[in-house]
C-alpha cells in the first residue's frame, strides 16, 4: 500500500473502544460441534483519531494498556517498509487504521489494496453465499418436516438475493444418531439444492463431525447435486485428504476440499500446495486482513483458492468484500444477515448471488457517532 501521503508528524491522538449489539435476521441453531448460536450478536469497535480525523473498525485483542502505548506514536511507525501494518498492531488496530486511511484519501479500502486489473472507480461486485442454514430442525422428528423447514429458510435467503448456500451438516456427529443424522443431512442438501436451482452453488460444512467414510457416503449420495465444496469434513489429516482426493478423482466428482477455520493444522498451506486441499479459509478477523493480503498473494501464486472465513462477526462480512480486490482466486463473501445498532451497512447489497460493494471511503460503513460515544461512556473506554 502506498503510504507516501502520510506526514511524519501525524500521530495517534486518541483511541476509543465500545461494544455495539444487534441480532441476526433469524436465530441460528446448532452445528456439528456446538449448540444453538442464537440471535444476538455484537461487535467490538474502535474509533481512532489521527490528525483530527477518525476511522472506525473492529478491534480484537486491544487492551487499555496497549492503547496507552500506541497513543502518541507516529502513524508511519505502525507500518513496515512494504506498507503493511506491523504484526503487533494488526489484530488490535488494522481495521480502524485502514478505515482512517480510506476516509482521509476519500477512497474505499479495496482501491487501496487492489492487486487486480480494475479500472479505478469501477464498482466492486463479489460472489457471496448465504451462511445461515444451521441445525434449526433438531426439534422435528420427521425428516420431511426438517427438509421443509430448511427449504423455507433457503427460500428466505433466495428472496434476499442469494443464489449460493452453505449448509451445516454433521447432525450425526453429536445431536442425532449417526445413521439418522447422516440421512437427514443428505435429504436437506437435496432440498436446499432445489431452492438454489441448477446454477446455484452448494457448500456443505461438517465442522469436523464426519469421518472419511461418512464424507464419502454423503458425497456419493449427493453426486446429483451441484456441490461446490465440502468444508471441515473431519479434522485436518494429510493421509485422509489424500484418500478423499483420490476417491473423488476416480469418481470424476468435482467437489473442492475446503478447510482452515479455527485451530487449523500448521501444515495446511503446505498440504494445499501439495494438492490435498483446494480452498483455504483462515478467518478475516483472526489472523486478519493484513495477514490475508500476504496469504492471498501466496495462494494465488500456488494456484489455490481463498475463501476467508467469517461467521458471527458482522464487521467481518464487509471486510471480506474489500480483501477480494487483492486476491485473484477469491471465492465468496460469507454472508449472514445481521443488524448492528449504530452500524449502517445500507450502502451494501446482495443481488442475484453477488455482493455489491459501495465506492465509499474506508470500509463503506457509517457509524452513529452519538451512540458510539454513549457506549464508550457506559461500557467502553478511551485513551
Amino acid at each position: 500500500m502506498d503510504l507516501s501521503f502520510i506526514q511524519p508528524e501525524w500521530k495517534i491522538e486518541k483511541i476509543e473502544v465500545a461494544t455495539l449489539t444487534g441480532e441476526r435476521a433469524r436465530s441460528a441453531g446448532s452445528n456439528g460441534r456446538l449448540g444453538d448460536h442464537g440471535k444476538s450478536c455484537s461487535v467490538r469497535i474502535a474509533r481512532i483519531t489521527i490528525d483530527g480525523d477518525t476511522g472506525f473498525g473492529h478491534t480484537g485483542s486491544l487492551t487499555e494498556e496497549m492503547a496507552e502505548a500506541v497513543v502518541g506514536m507516529r502513524l508511519i511507525d505502525l507500518f513496515d517498509p512494504n506498507g503493511r501494518i506491523l504484526k503487533p498492531y494488526r489484530i488490535p488496530l488494522e481495521y480502524p487504521i485502514l478505515d482512517w486511511i480510506g476516509r482521509r484519501l476519500d477512497k474505499p479500502v479495496y482501491e487501496l489494496v487492489s492487486r487486480l486489473n480494475r479500472e479505478p472507480g469501477s464498482p466492486l461486485v463479489v460472489p457471496c453465499y448465504d451462511t445461515s442454514l444451521y441445525f434449526d430442525d433438531l426439534h422435528l422428528a420427521s425428516e420431511q418436516d426438517a427438509v421443509a423447514l430448511l427449504k423455507e429458510e433457503a427460500e428466505q435467503g433466495y428472496a434476499k438475493g442469494h443464489r449460493n448456500f452453505k449448509i451445516k451438516v454433521g447432525r450425526g456427529g453429536r445431536h442425532m444418531p449417526i445413521a439418522e443424522g447422516t440421512q437427514r443431512d443428505i435429504a436437506i442438501i437435496h432440498g436446499v439444492a432445489e431452492v438454489a436451482g441448477p446454477s446455484g452453488r452448494i457448500m456443505i460444512d461438517a465442522n469436523n463431525a464426519y469421518n472419511l467414510n461418512l464424507t464419502k457416503e454423503v458425497l456419493a449420495a449427493c453426486s446429483d447435486v451441484n456441490l461446490y465444496w465440502v468444508e471441515e469434513a473431519f479434522h485436518e489429516d494429510d493421509a485422509l485428504y489424500a484418500d478423499l482426493k483420490a476417491w473423488l478423482r476416480e469418481r470424476g466428482q468435482n467437489v473442492l476440499i475446503a478447510d482452515g477455520e479455527g485451530l487449523a493444522s500448521p501444515h495446511l498451506v503446505s498440504w494445499a500446495k501439495n494438492g490435498l486441499v483446494d480452498v483455504l479459509q483462515y478467518d478475516i478477523i483472526y489472523p486478519g486482513f493484513t495477514h490475508w493480503l500476504e496469504l492471498g498473494a501466496e495462494l494465488d501464486q500456488a494456484g489455490l483458492r481463498s475463501a476467508p472465513h467469517c461467521y458471527g462477526n458482522a464487521y467481518g462480512i464487509y471486510a471480506l468484500a474489500h480483501i477480494a480486490a487483492a486476491i485473484n482466486h477469491f471465492e465468496f463473501v460469507e454472508h449472514d444477515d445481521i443488524t448492528i445498532e449504530g452500524m449502517d451497512t445500507s450502502a451494501y447489497r446482495v443481488e442475484d448471488g453477488m455482493f455489491h460493494v459501495p465506492a465509499k471511503a474506508g470500509f463503506g460503513l457509517a457509524f452513529d457517532e452519538e451512540l458510539f460515544a454513549s457506549r464508550v461512556e457506559t461500557s467502553g473506554w478511551s485513551r
